[in-house]
């Protein structure tokens, strides 16, 4: 779910993109892919090559793994809609480069880690990190069934944590995605940030519109945040409190 507090004019226009990504159902794979990417979701080729590189159906196992919106799985969490995750990658797009290094925090199902680590290539890495164990064990056969060789080579890894925390052992990530909702932004990511990367972030109450804010660390450290939306995320919590 999306909105936007925009002046008048600007908010119209966001309405009216928002009402298309919410139309960008496929009737398979690549019908949703494409569909993204003709409703200007998807705008980069890098982005588009690793969407339709990794089939959502691996990921979803609804009926309706073509559908733009949430869906269950499993644990009390969803997996985003597409239109989420394009707009996730599209942020971060500059920050995925190959070489780069990224943590994907409250990693899920594990549809965009896979999708990041295949645009960092070979010579980059890729941490998805969840508190549920249950969870990384399905984001990882998930992962198998068609890109089990981004995990035999180490370009993408799985680990079972409090994502608030981040991953020290791995930092520091050009890039660090946040898919779940946290009251204020956990320093420790911001920290383990290198410089010149980004940082995304739903940030307010759960069950109230949050802020999706971007935050960029420049290359002598400084930190600047930027609101780019109105979302709506499941919390960013402990184990015990979502289970």
């Amino acid at each position: 779910y999306i909105t936007n507090n925009l002046r008048h004019g600007r908010q119209l226009k966001c309405k009216r993109k928002q009402r298309m990504a919410w139309r960008s159902h496929g009737k398979n794979h690549r019908d949703l892919v494409d569909q993204l990417k003709s409703h200007g979701i998807i705008k980069s080729p890098s982005v588009y090559s690793a969407m339709l590189a990794v089939d959502r159906s691996d990921f979803c196992h609804t009926r309706e793994a073509y559908k733009d919106n949430p869906q269950p799985i499993g644990s009390n969490v969803t997996i985003s809609a597409p239109h989420m995750h394009a707009h996730a990658l599209e942020t971060l797009v500059m920050h995925l480069k190959p070489g780069s290094r990224a943590l994907d925090v409250g990693s899920g199902s594990g549809y965009l880690t896979t999708c990041m680590a295949i645009m960092v290539g070979e010579a980059g890495r890729v941490v998805g990190i969840d508190h549920i164990k249950d969870l990384v064990d399905l984001s990882v056969s998930n992962t198998a069934c068609n890109h089990d060789n981004l995990m035999s080579s180490d370009r993408l890894q799985y680990v079972v944590g409090d994502g608030r925390k981040g991953y020290p052992a791995a930092a520091p990530y050009d890039c660090i995605h946040v898919g779940a909702a946290a009251p204020t932004l956990p320093q420790p990511l911001v920290d383990q940030l290198a410089n010149g990367g980004r940082l995304v972030c739903p940030v307010g109450p759960s069950g109230a519109i949050q802020d999706f804010i971007q935050l960029d660390k420049d290359e002598t450290g400084n930190v600047t945040k930027k609101k780019l939306m109105g979302v709506v995320y499941v919390p960013l919590t402990d184990k015990f409190k979502q289970v």
